[in-house]
């Protein structure tokens, strides 16, 4: 089976979910040739999936969804309150017809202690991760744990902490969501991590190392397609690149220099990055 092409709403839209930002990501998701778009849940669950279940249909789009942990959700600090969020999401995503939850789903983004991930930590991490791991079976759903960098947590900033975790855990459907950018910053190449997951690995964000046009930073693009096709990796390749002509985006994920490439440019020509690469690797 071939991997499936997608867009991250964020190479549309800023976090902050609307109705008609919603819309205009779909919309511009299919216009630039894409199999399916990745839909990042806010925290507030204000998202009204059968409206948005209609709207990639129209579009003839497929889903799949995100989310990332607020800071009042550490999983360290406040467990419940991760479960609770983790569910609701998960409830969403079962909502839209779609059957992947992936994101940063072992802290809150910008949240630090001070001190490296202790034992106790990785304790409340896998109790928390084996009750929605359970949930998220219950409807279906695979959770993808997104390792990010150490500057945005200190709790999972590599492929090997999250597969460490998920094999205490001992979930079926517990996997990990790999994104270059973070990779680029963490790991020490770009083959090992993939074959080390094997099939594990059922999501990836793919950015370049200036957050623009894949193939023109310093990501080793030819390591990462070469593991992929070692595994015969056959889940989902998300675009989650950004530009700075889309309003609010800037401010939103620190683009403090402005882009060389506005978003359907950024989009078309990395999709066909993508293509290119996975054809001929």
């Amino acid at each position: 089976m071939e991997p499936k092409f997608g867009a991250s709403i964020l190479s549309w839209i800023p976090p902050a979910w609307t109705a008609e930002g919603g819309l205009y990501a779909i919309q511009e998701t299919a216009r630039a040739g894409f199999d399916l778009l990745e839909i990042l849940i806010p925290p507030s669950m204000a998202l009204d999936a059968p409206t948005v279940k209609k709207q990639l249909k129209a579009n003839k789009l497929q889903a799949v969804c995100s989310f990332n942990l607020p800071k009042e959700a550490h999983i360290p600090f406040y467990p419940k309150a991760a479960i609770r969020l983790i569910k609701a999401a998960l409830d969403k995503t079962a909502a839209l017809d779609t059957d992947f939850l992936g994101g940063v789903l072992h802290s809150g983004i910008g949240v630090f202690s001070g001190k490296p991930r202790t034992a106790a930590e990785e304790n409340i991490i896998c109790d928390v991760w084996c009750e929605v791991a359970a949930y998220a079976a219950l409807l279906g759903i695979t959770i993808g744990i997104e390792p990010i960098n150490r500057y945005e947590s200190y709790v999972c900033t590599c492929a090997e902490e999250v597969l460490g975790l998920i094999e205490r855990v001992g979930a079926s459907n517990l996997t990990l969501h790999l994104d270059t950018f973070h990779m680029n910053i963490e790991e020490s190449d770009f083959y090992t991590p993939i074959v080390r997951a094997g099939n594990k690995l059922r999501h990836v964000h793919l950015t370049e190392s200036d957050r623009g046009m894949l193939g023109e930073g310093n990501v080793h693009w030819e390591d990462f397609f070469r593991g992929l096709h070692a595994i015969n990796f056959s889940g989902n390749l998300v675009l989650e690149n950004f530009s700075s002509a889309v309003s609010g985006m800037a401010e939103a994920v620190s683009l403090w220099r402005p882009s060389k490439y506005d978003a359907l440019s950024l989009a078309k020509g990395s999709l066909d990055f993508m293509k290119r690469m996975v054809a001929t690797n």
